[in-house]
């Protein structure tokens, strides 16, 4: 058997330019995904640390509205017992100046 030779047409010049061309075009749009998974991958880990910081912040919410209804209801009961002190000390002052007005009608009817 007689040894082949492949001879080069005037084509192979043109395809083999565009097989490079291909080629540098495929590693460039595999640079551009690589940038876009990475990319990708930096906002998922954004994205997780901003939910974690969400839940932490409803965590607090939910325990400052808490707090705050104990305060609420705190006050209440110190609004209650302070008018209550109140209608007490009233009492008493109403009974004091009474007291101090049968004194004085006692003490005036006793000089005559």
């Amino acid at each position: 058997m007689a040894p082949s030779f492949v001879i080069p047409s005037a084509a192979a010049g043109p395809q083999r330019k565009g097989e490079e061309a291909l080629r540098r075009r495929n590693e460039e749009l595999e640079r551009e995904l690589k940038k876009s998974l990475e990319r990708e991958e930096r906002m998922r880990e954004e994205l997780t640390r901003a939910l974690a910081r969400m839940t932490v912040a409803e965590e607090a919410e939910e325990r400052l509205c808490c707090q705050l209804g104990e305060l609420e209801a705190e006050a209440v009961d110190q609004a209650r017992e302070y008018r209550a002190r109140m209608m007490d000390l009233m009492e008493q002052l109403s009974g004091a100046k009474e007291l101090l007005s049968r004194s004085s009608s006692f003490s005036s009817t006793n000089s005559r």
